[in-house]
C-alpha cells in the first residue's frame, strides 16, 4: 500500500517504539501534524522549540531510550540548535526532525528556508536532508540506529514539504547496513589481563567515572562490583554523578574546578587512574600538564577519539563500559595472592585525612540569611535521595553536584560540556513524561530559569507536576563569583535586580508558588510542594554573595584550590 511521506514518518517512529514527541507545529510541517492527530502517539505541545529539544533530551537521559523533537523548517529549525549541541556534547540520543521548504525551492532564500543541515553539521553525530519519499524509511530507521548505538547521540533530518506529500509503497527495513560505521562494543580481552596487571601493582589506584557508566546499560552495577570487591576509591565527572552511590565510604565526590580537595588530591597524586566512560573535559584536568604527574592511566570508552585525546594513555581499551568492567572483574579476580583490603589501606586512610581536613560544609546562621547549600541538603533530606534531579547552569549546578547526594544512574540531569542555561526545566519535563509518577525535580537559578520559563505552561498544560527550587540571589551568580575573585569586585552586568515576582508568575501560568525568606522557612516550603500534585515554584531568597568553593582557577592545576567556603576541621 503507498503512503504519503507524512504518513510513512509516523509509522515508522511507530516501529521504532516511539511514545512521545515533543514539538511545536507550522506551515513546513504541518503534513506530518496531520497525520499525528490521529496516532496514539503523544504529542507535548512546547512554547519554544529549544524547549522541545531539551525536553527530549531530558526523557532520553532519565529513560535511556531515544527522545524525539519535530519542528517546523527556518526559525523553528534555528531554535532548536542550542539543544541540538547540548546533547551532542553529553552524549544524548535524540533524533530531531524539522520540515523543509519544498525541494524545488531550496537554495532559493524561499520564505522560512534555512540550511539547518549545513548549521547542525557541526553538533549532530548525523543528519539527513531527505530528497526522496523513498529513501524516509531507511534515513528513520538510520537515524534512530546511529542516535543510540556506540557514542550516543543527536540525529536531525530535514523533511522537505513535498516529500511530506509524495506517496511510496511503505517497506520498514529490518536490518541497517552502514558499512563505515561500525562501533566496537567487546573490549579486547589482551588489554583487559594488562589493565588488570597494573591495577594489581598499585598502591594508590583510583577509578574516574564519567557519563560513559551511566549510558552503558549495567556498567554502574559493574563500577559498583569492582570498587567494592577490589578497594579501589572512586571519583565522578559532573555527568558521571549517579554512576557510584553518592553515599558510599569509597566514592570521593566529584573532582575537578568545583570537586572535593579528596577527589583533586587522590587524583592528583594516584599511581594508577582507571579512566571509564570519561573524556578528561577542562574543567576536570585543570593545567593539563599537571594533571595527575604520576599515575599509569588505563582508559575505558567506547569512542577510540576520546582516547588519548587530551591526556596521554598507557592502556587504551575500546568497547562498551559494561563488557569491558565485567571482563577486568574476572580477570582482577582470577589475580592470586593479594589480600585488596589490607593493600589499600594505607591509601583509603589517607584520602580519610584529606577528607577529615577539608570537609565540603557551610554555615547556616539561625536568623539567615538563607545559605544555598542548606536548600540542596534539605531537597535531599526531604525527598530521600529519591529524586530525578535536574539543573540549570552556573552556581545551582555546582552545589546540587555538590550536597545531593545521587544514588544511581539516570537520576542527575545536567548540560556539562555545552553549559546550557535554561536547560533544567524543560529536562526536568521531558523526565516527568517519562515518569509521570515520580518526584522530579529542577534545581534552578533566577538567572537560568527565565531562559525558558515559558515552559511552565507546558508543564501546566499537561498537569506535570515538576518541581523547580529557585536559589534566588539577585545575580547571574556564577559569573557574579568570577568578578569577585579575579575581577575586583567589577559586577558588570551581572546584577539581576529586576527580576520578576517568582510566586506570582507561577500563580499566573495556573502553577503554585511558594517561597521562603528565613532558614526557618525552608523545610516547611518544601514539605509543602513536595504535597502538592502540580507545578511549583519555590522561590529561596538566599545569600547574595554566597560562592561554590572548593574552585580551581581556570588554568591552575587541580591542586591549587580556593577553599574559602570550606570549614577545616
Amino acid at each position: 500500500m503507498k503512503l504519503r511521506g507524512a504518513q510513512i514518518v509516523v509509522e515508522s517512529l511507530l516501529k521504532e517504539n516511539v511514545e512521545v514527541i515533543f514539538g511545536l507545529p507550522g506551515g513546513a510541517i504541518i503534513d506530518v501534524y496531520d497525520v499525528l492527530y490521529d496516532s496514539p502517539i503523544r504529542h507535548i505541545l512546547v512554547r519554544h522549540e529549544q524547549g522541545a529539544v531539551h525536553m527530549a533530551d531530558g526523557y532520553a537521559r532519565a529513560t535511556g531510550k531515544v527522545g524525539v523533537a519535530m519542528v517546523t523548517s527556518g526559525p523553528g529549525a534555528t531554535n532548536t540548535v542550542t539543544g541540538i549541541a547540548t546533547a551532542y556534547m553529553d552524549s544524548i540520543p535524540i533524533v530531531v526532525i524539522t520540515g523543509q521548504v519544498p525541494t524545488k525551492l531550496i537554495g532559493n532564500d524561499a520564505f522560512q528556508e534555512v540550511d539547518i543541515v549545513g548549521i547542525t553539521r557541526p553538533c549532530t553525530k548525523h543528519n539527513y536532508l531527505v530528497k526522496d519519499v523513498k529513501d524516509l524509511p531507511r534515513i528513520i530507521k538510520e537515524a534512530f540506529h546511529i542516535a543510540k548505538t556506540g557514542r550516543p547521540g543527536p540525529v536531525l533530518i530535514d523533511l522537505p514539504k513535498d516529500v511530506q506529500q509524495a506517496k511510496t509503497e511503505f517497506v520498514y527495513p529490518e536490518e541497517v547496513k552502514l558499512p563505515g560505521y561500525k562501533p566496537t562494543y567487546h573490549a579486547n580481552v589482551r588489554q583487559i589481563k594488562k589493565a588488570a596487571q597494573l591495577l594489581a601493582k598499585a598502591k594508590r589506584p583510583v577509578i574516574y567515572a564519567g557519563g560513559g557508566v551511566i549510558y552503558s546499560e549495567g556498567a554502574a552495577e559493574e563500577l559498583r562490583k569492582i570498587a567494592e570487591k577490589f578497594y579501589f576509591p572512586v571519583t565522578n565527572t559532573l555527568m558521571g554523578l549517579g554512576s557510584f552511590p553518592g553515599d558510599h565510604p569509597l566514592w570521593l565526590g566529584m573532582l575537578g574546578m568545583h570537586g572535593t580537595y579528596r577527589a583533586n588530591m587522590a587524583i592528583s597524586t594516584c599511581d594508577v587512574m582507571l579512566a571509564v566512560g570519561a573524556r578528561f573535559d577542562d574543567r576536570v584536568t585543570g593545567k593539563l600538564d599537571e594533571f595527575a604527574p604520576e599515575a599509569k592511566v588505563i582508559h575505558i570508552d567506547i569512542d577510540p577519539s576520546s582516547i588519548s585525546k587530551n591526556v596521554a594513555v598507557d592502556i587504551p581499551i575500546v568497547g562498551d563500559c559494561c563488557d569491558a568492567l565485567k571482563k577486568l572483574y574476572k580477570a582482577l579476580e582470577a589475580i592470586e595472592g593479594i589480600e585488596w583490603k589490607e593493600k589499600h589501606r594505607d591509601w583509603l586512610e589517607q584520602i580519610e585525612e584529606w577528607k577529615r581536613e577539608h570537609v565540603l560544609a557551610y554555615e547556616q546562621p539561625p536568623e539567615g540569611p538563607i545559605k544555598p547549600q542548606f536548600v540542596v541538603e534539605k531537597l535531599y533530606e526531604l525527598t530521600k535521595g529519591e529524586a530525578i534531579v535536574a539543573t540549570e547552569v552556573g552556581q545551582n549546578q555546582m552545589w546540587a553536584a555538590q550536597y545531593y547526594k545521587f544514588k544511581r544512574p539516570r537520576s542527575f540531569l545536567t548540560s556539562g560540556g555545552l553549559g546550557t542555561m535554561g536547560y533544567g526545566f524543560p529536562a526536568a519535563i521531558g523526565a516527568q513524561v517519562a515518569f509521570p509518577d515520580k518526584l522530579v525535580l529542577d534545581i534552578a537559578g533566577d538567572g537560568s530559569i527565565q531562559m525558558n520559563i515559558q515552559e511552565l505552561a507546558t508543564a501546566v498544560g499537561n498537569r506535570l507536576p515538576v518541581k523547580v527550587a529557585i536559589l534566588n540571589n539577585g545575580y547571574l551568580g556564577m559569573v557574579r563569583q568570577w568578578q569577585q575573585l579575579f575581577y575586583k569586585r567589577r559586577y558588570s552586568q551581572t546584577s539581576l535586580e529586576y527580576s520578576p515576582d517568582f510566586v506570582k508568575l507561577a500563580e499566573a501560568y495556573g502553577a503554585v508558588g511558594l517561597r521562603a525568606t528565613k532558614p526557618q522557612e525552608v523545610e516547611d516550603v518544601i514539605k509543602k510542594a513536595l504535597s502538592i500534585n502540580a507545578p511549583v515554584f519555590m522561590d529561596f531568597v538566599i545569600e547574595a554573595e554566597e560562592n561554590v568553593y572548593p574552585m580551581v582557577p581556570a588554568g591552575a592545576p587541580i591542586t591549587k584550590m580556593l577553599l574559602g567556603g570550606t570549614v577545616l576541621v
